[in-house]
């Protein structure tokens, strides 16, 4: 095959793909394609410049194939670049010291958080993160009996504060805190084998806040035929943090990326912010290929929040990277980075998307 004929059978492709997110159909064949922007922007730019460099511009179906791959390759970039290093941040860097009501150390909190894979057996790549990471919070996804046993038999004494939920069915959940866990309750706000986690929590310096841990199920045939159950958990903790009285932290395995239609809207319509974005992809999943490679594994925060540190874990043997998350309360300084209220027509989305799988009253 020519090679000119290739990159227009590719540019077909990259075009199709590029498209078919725009379907409002919520099957798992669709939503998958919200994935892979990264990798079809590589592959997009790639296409433009072997065609410039290798063949004259010359003929009309020469200009439409290079619009249309230039259009694709600038819809691929608007999608991903508040992740790149290049954009600004949502969340700011943590304040100095002095410049804060109560010192880097009272008034912050650090998170880790991993889907351990529950077929994973080397339970010891895990302990030793634990013991190197010293987070105040442990999240821990996919986790069986065998996991729970695993964590807690080496898990340290001041990890004080526990809720624990393991499963067989690959969403277990685990909940490990040195800070104070108040009223800390189990919802199973979609479907009854599938949990998560709410609490607030104390940190050192008195505040409390609240916290949600969720691990929605995947749009994939061998879980779920379609993105609804997904996106109506993700809804209903949105409307929960908007309507929170507390500083809000929601973290767990989304099982969807950051820039898909879906988690953009739960970060507006929850009026919470992105740590990811200016920083990084900190692509989480799949850990075992290079290539294929997304953020799945995420954490939002309110604007009383700010970043000292954010990293990917180290290798655990599981599908997905782990991630820590060292944070700074500062709720002096929160207009300085206050999300724009959601539309009308966001919450009324919202709100349809919530009601798909309708288990409990909403009030929008």
């Amino acid at each position: 095959m020519k090679l000119k004929n290739f990159l227009h059978i590719f540019g077909g492709i990259a075009i199709t793909l590029t498209l078919i997110p725009f379907i409002a159909m919520d099957f798992w064949w669709i939503r998958m394609f919200d994935f892979p922007h990264i990798q079809l922007t590589i592959l997009t730019f790639t296409a433009l410049v072997v065609y410039f460099m290798r063949f004259d511009i010359k003929r009309k179906e020469d200009y439409v194939f290079v619009a249309l791959i230039l259009g694709c390759f600038i819809f691929q970039v608007a999608k991903i670049y508040p992740y790149t290093p290049m954009a600004p941040f949502a969340v700011n860097k943590a304040s100095s010291p002095e410049d804060i009501k109560n010192p880097i150390g009272e008034s912050d909190i650090k998170l880790y958080t991993a889907n351990v894979f529950q077929d994973n057996k080397e339970s010891k790549h895990l302990i030793a993160e634990i013991e190197k990471r010293d987070a105040d919070v442990l999240l821990f996804v996919e986790t069986n009996q065998r996991w729970r046993d695993d964590i807690v038999k080496d898990l340290p004494s001041h990890y004080q504060y526990r809720v624990e939920v393991p499963l067989d069915n690959t969403y277990g959940m685990l909940l490990y805190s040195k800070l104070k866990l108040v009223d800390p309750t189990v919802q199973y706000l979609v479907d009854d084998s599938i949990p998560s986690i709410h609490s607030k929590l104390i940190l050192r310096n008195g505040d409390t806040i609240q916290m949600y841990n969720i691990h929605p199920t995947p749009p994939m045939p061998q879980h779920n035929p379609s993105s609804s159950d997904r996106d109506a958990e993700m809804m209903k903790i949105a409307n929960l943090s908007r309507q929170s009285e507390l500083p809000v932290i929601v973290l767990g395995d989304f099982n969807d990326v950051a820039w898909s239609a879906t988690t953009s809207l739960f970060e507006t319509v929850g009026e919470l912010l992105d740590v990811r974005k200016g920083r990084g992809f900190y692509n989480t999943f799949n850990a075992k290929s290079f290539i294929f490679r997304w953020p799945l594994d995420h954490i939002f925060i309110s604007s009383e929040f700010r970043v000292i540190e954010l990293e990917l874990g180290e290798d655990i043997n599981s599908d997905h990277f782990p991630t820590y998350t060292h944070l700074s309360f500062e709720p002096n300084l929160k207009e300085e980075q206050a999300p724009t209220p959601p539309t009308a027509d966001e919450l009324k989305r919202a709100k349809e998307q919530a009601e798909g799988v309708q288990k409990v009253e909403l009030d929008f």
